[in-house]
């Protein structure tokens, strides 16, 4: 391209990509005017409007205005500055649309009113301090009068989402449905009945110690290490399966010895092994339902926290309970 030649807008907009008209509204927003003009009076163009014209085009599909881009054409401002400005913009605008897909993608999974819709775009557009307020509310209500080991209650109000700077469409989905769970007053209200008659007791406040604690974290760290082994289709019977399930064994024995005072690994083992599938599980009934409500908020942290949770699908998790005892039943029979 000669840069002493001039061009005509039609030649300008095969080069550009723009439309004739749209090269004739910059030049009358003195955007980019015109090099010159014929003595009939058409627009004639150099290399260096053409030049100027390609960035507005570019800038112009990321999103700039006329204002802004008049000055940054001026020299008025920096392409770096109205870069960054911009990206500011787009992020603020991901954020949103992420919130939207969130709130549409649960709408369309179950049946939602109105009143249901504009509740849910509140929820998945809240502000961190928004969302850390409504979960101390939940904790607050759920810990009132709890007669528990100082600390205890802290470490409860610690379970808390901390929904990253770009969550993906499914941390929101899982924000959404927690943020509508702890609101829920039936839910609230068991989870605060089970706390209090759990550790209402001697025995009770003693799972709330720091040592004890220690080992109940211990005791979940072994599982989600059952769950993630047994999900990536380790086989029962290799070592490593039969080492897990027996750490596992031996962990739940260091938990009933905490409480009672009775060590007993073999009986552990046989709780283990004897797991029935179709649903008699080794918790007292009174507790069942608190656990399981425990293990969805649970589940829902690790999900929009990015981080391993329990498995809250009753079928999922047996199938786990299920691999370990395989794993047992197997090194039982090798030692026989």
């Amino acid at each position: 391209m000669n840069e002493l030649e001039l061009y005509s807008i039609g030649d300008v907009a095969r080069r550009t990509g723009l439309s004739v008209s749209a090269i004739r509204f910059y030049a009358d927003e003195d955007v980019v005017p015109p090099t010159g003009l014929t003595e009939g009076g058409f627009r004639r163009y150099d290399v260096h409007a053409i030049a100027r014209l390609e960035l507005v085009r570019t800038l112009r599909d990321l999103g700039a205005g006329l204002d802004d881009i008049r000055r940054v054409l001026g020299a008025e401002t920096t392409l770096h500055e109205l870069a960054v400005t911009h990206l500011r913009l787009v992020e603020d605008q991901l954020r949103q649309f992420r919130a939207r897909r969130a709130v549409l993608r649960t709408i369309t999974r179950q049946h939602t009113t109105a009143e249901q819709v504009s509740l849910m775009h509140k929820l998945a557009s809240m502000s961190d301090d928004d969302r850390d307020q409504l979960v101390d509310r939940f904790w607050d209500f759920v810990t009132d009068g709890l007669d528990v080991r100082p600390g205890y209650v802290e470490r409860l109000h610690s379970l808390r989402p901390r929904l990253p700077e770009e969550p993906s469409t499914e941390q929101l989905e899982a924000w959404i449905e927690l943020a509508e769970t702890v609101r829920d007053e039936e839910f609230r209200t068991a989870l605060r009945d089970f706390f209090h008659r759990t550790f209402g007791t001697a025995q009770g406040k003693l799972m709330t110690s720091p040592e004890m604690s220690a080992l109940v974290e211990r005791h979940r760290k072994l599982l989600l290490a059952a769950q993630a082994a047994q999900q990536a289709g380790v086989p029962a019977d290799v070592p490593e399966a039969r080492d897990l399930a027996e750490q596992v064994a031996a962990s739940s024995a260091e938990l009933v010895a905490a409480m009672t005072g009775e060590h007993d690994v073999d009986r552990a083992r046989r709780a283990l092994v004897e797991f029935d599938r179709n649903g008699k599980e080794a918790w007292r009934p009174a507790e069942a339902p608190g656990l399981k409500l425990l293990t969805k908020y649970h589940s829902l942290v690790a999900t929009i926290n990015g981080t391993p949770g329990p498995d809250p699908d009753p079928d999922r998790a047996a199938a786990v309970r299920e691999w370990m005892a395989d794993g047992l039943r197997g090194s039982s029979t090798r030692s026989t």
